[in-house]
């Protein structure tokens, strides 16, 4: 089974598409590094949310309805 050079083909498209596209390619001007900091902080919040949530006796998030 060969496909011969769909592949390659379907590659220029989507390169060509992406190109008209305003959206496409980064949308933050991050470095790397920045990046990196910026999403350890997000989840050192994160993570200081839930336990804050668990020292006030359990998680408030999820519902007290049981499911049948």
């Amino acid at each position: 089974m060969t496909r011969g050079n769909q592949r390659e083909r379907d590659r220029e498209r989507a390169q060509a598409r992406a190109k008209h596209q305003p959206g496409a390619g980064k949308k933050d001007d991050l470095t790397p590094e920045q990046r990196r900091e910026r999403d350890a902080k997000a989840l050192q919040e994160k993570l200081a949310k839930k336990a804050a949530q668990a020292t006030l006796g359990g998680d408030l998030s999820k519902s007290s309805v049981k499911k049948k």
